[in-house]
């Protein structure tokens, strides 16, 4: 089933059953929009995707292909850091995906950050409503790629767990720093 898939299909695969018609989810790290574009597709007409980037052209290319999708207007895209979503976000979400390290074909030096990534953690958490879940794809051999994960894999160990429940998918035959996803659901 997951052999031809490339990672972030793997998440949208097991999140297809997840988001529902109206919810209201985050895409932390919009990136190239891909994920983006999959909330907003599976929100629906009455939904809502908060998208955070400090990226300007991330958020240009993502508001692009929201725009030749017809779905711009189900997407709220913030040029922002994730840490600071407490600002933008008030109401209680029903999911949020994160993707960790740095743009695809962008500039390698811009990466997110084991202090910021933890920030938004603790804030995307204190907003998910019920079964509610936060899928992180970490990216992490390059310079504090290690330093994120490693803040990432303490903080969701952490948590309590009579209020989440936290898993890992990694690769075990697989060269150099393959990626890692991280499940969590609040229960």
């Amino acid at each position: 089933m997951f052999i031809d898939l490339k990672l972030t299909d793997m998440v949208h695969e097991i999140l297809k059953g997840k988001i529902r018609e109206g919810d209201t989810v985050v895409d932390a790290t919009v990136g190239n929009g891909n994920d983006t574009l999959f909330l907003a597709r599976a929100v629906g007409k009455t939904g809502k995707v908060i998208g955070f980037d400090i990226q300007k052209k991330a958020l240009h290319q993502t508001q692009n292909k929201l725009i030749q999708e017809a779905l711009a207007d189900r997407v709220l895209l913030i040029h922002d850091s994730h840490s600071n979503m407490d600002q933008y976000i008030k109401e209680p979400i029903h999911g949020a995906m994160f993707n960790l390290g740095y743009l695809p074909q962008g500039d390698k030096n811009i990466i997110t950050k084991a202090d910021t990534t933890i920030e938004a953690l603790k804030k995307v958490c204190s907003l998910l409503l019920t079964g509610a879940f936060i899928t992180i794809i970490s990216y992490w051999g390059h310079q504090g790629g290690l330093e994120e994960k490693e803040a990432v894999e303490d903080f969701l160990t952490k948590l309590e767990a009579k209020k989440y429940i936290c898993a890992k998918f990694n690769y075990l035959n697989r060269e150099g720093c393959p990626p890692i996803i991280y499940f969590l659901q609040r229960l």
